[in-house]
């Protein structure tokens, strides 16, 4: 059986690198997802490749912070 993800085959992109620390818990769980995903469409990639993509659909579906961009921003004051 083949897993139905949210997050389907990969474009190419340019990156820009970021470094970051996760919990060993949380790595694990990406490092499974990778192997999931690469299952799931055939396209093998590793979870520094898939991050970006998760955290690009997560922000696309979050509705509060959609809410929140369509507010126009505060325009600072003007000195005098």
């Amino acid at each position: 059986m083949t897993a139905k993800l949210r997050l389907g085959r990969l474009p190419n992109a340019q990156q820009v690198r970021l470094t970051i620390v996760l919990s060993s818990e949380l790595k694990a769980n990406l490092d499974r997802y990778a192997e999931v995903h690469s299952q799931a469409t055939g396209q093998r990639n590793d979870v520094e490749r898939l991050i970006p993509y998760i955290l690009e659909s997560f922000i696309a579906r979050d509705r509060g912070f959609r809410a929140a961009s369509r507010q126009p921003s505060p325009t600072p004051e003007k000195a005098s």
